[in-house]
């Protein structure tokens, strides 16, 4: 059974070896990266689960960065320790942030990643976004929390505080 939280300072470091545990330290020089670095996640909306012996088994966070002026969200990372994996750990945490996202009044949600995983949470292609290279653009989907959110948004992904 897990227990999930919302992301708290003390949980930073846990998390960070989740990620590289997954990921490898390497994860850091991906295009994604440039738009996080110097920039805080945000903590309210980002979630850890915690299994036996408040082991820490997963974790989400997510990102402010700008489609031009236009705010949106950044999911990711995501990761699930490996001994955890194939539980539904990853699309539980999904849901959770996705529904704290639009409790916290966010229009949009971006995201690199795989289609034929994320569709099933709403994801589709945004054809008119770009993100910083080297980015697969068959890899960038998006997902509307309001009506509408993503009608007419097109460019490039910026860091947050250095609309393009």
């Amino acid at each position: 059974m897990y227990q999930f939280f919302t992301e708290q300072a003390a949980d930073y470091w846990e998390i960070e070896t989740l990620f590289d545990l997954c990921f490898a330290p390497s994860r850091k020089a991906l295009s994604s990266y440039q738009l996080r670095n110097g920039v805080a996640s945000l903590q309210n909306l980002s979630v850890v689960a915690f299994g036996a012996n408040d082991v820490l088994s997963a974790a989400i966070r997510f990102w402010p960065v700008y489609i031009e002026t236009t705010p949106a969200l950044l999911l990711g990372p995501i990761a699930v320790h490996p001994a955890c994996q194939g539980e539904g750990l990853g699309a539980t945490l999904i849901r959770i942030g996705l529904e704290k996202a639009k409790d916290a009044q966010w229009s949009r949600v971006l995201l690199v990643g795989d289609l034929l995983y994320y569709e099933r949470f709403g994801f589709f292609r945004l054809n008119d976004v770009t993100m910083p290279p080297p980015t697969n653009p068959e890899r960038i989907l998006g997902k509307a929390l309001t009506i509408g959110a993503w009608e007419g948004i097109k460019g490039k992904v910026g860091r947050w505080m250095e609309p393009l």
